[in-house]
């Protein structure tokens, strides 16, 4: 049975807090198997037997709209592509000469008119990178010293995304894979 990975968009923000058990139960409540939350972010790992992650995405989403209250942006990834997002350099050349590299998840891959607003955000401090359905974001300076923000990033796009530190979907799938 695939394993699957849901990127969970401001699942705790704006006074909500969902609790990871009570995360997993919402999971479990709809069918789905062997389920696991990665730290507090809204990071879930699960087995189910769909073949089809788009529609499992809009029933997961549904689900927890449904049981609390709130729209929760679900972005779900194989373990095999989320896999592939942790291995690929977006930035070869950035040598030591950032703070961080977040990964922004989409639900599709921007086309080339919505990749050409992102990157007039490009400066000095900012630097982009699409590539599948993620964006990957150098930050030479620390998230809140930055005038690019995930809201900003949104709005460029005109889609929803969940941003995730680098280091954080490495350590995903370090979990997934057992190393």
């Amino acid at each position: 049975m695939p394993r699957y990975i849901a990127l969970l968009r401001a699942i705790n923000v704006g006074g909500h807090t969902v609790k990871m058990d009570h995360l997993r139960g919402l999971f479990e409540a709809i069918g789905l198997e062997d389920v696991q939350t990665f730290i507090a972010s809204g990071n879930a790992i699960f087995r189910s037997p769909s073949k089809n992650p788009a529609a499992l995405g809009k029933s997961i989403q549904g689900h927890l709209r449904k049981a609390l209250g709130y729209e929760v942006a679900t972005f779900l990834r194989t373990e095999d592509e989320l896999k592939q997002v942790a291995e690929h350099r977006a930035f070869k050349n950035a040598g030591d000469d950032y703070h961080a590299i977040y990964v922004a998840f989409l639900h599709t891959r921007p086309d080339k008119e919505l990749i050409d607003r992102l990157m007039t955000f490009k400066s000095k401090i900012n630097d982009f990178h699409v590539h599948q359905k993620e964006v990957y974001w150098l930050c030479r300076k620390k998230m809140m010293d930055s005038e690019f923000s995930g809201a900003v990033l949104e709005k460029a796009l005109g889609m929803p995304a969940t941003l995730r530190n680098a280091t954080t979907v490495r350590k995903l799938v370090a979990l997934l894979t057992g190393e």
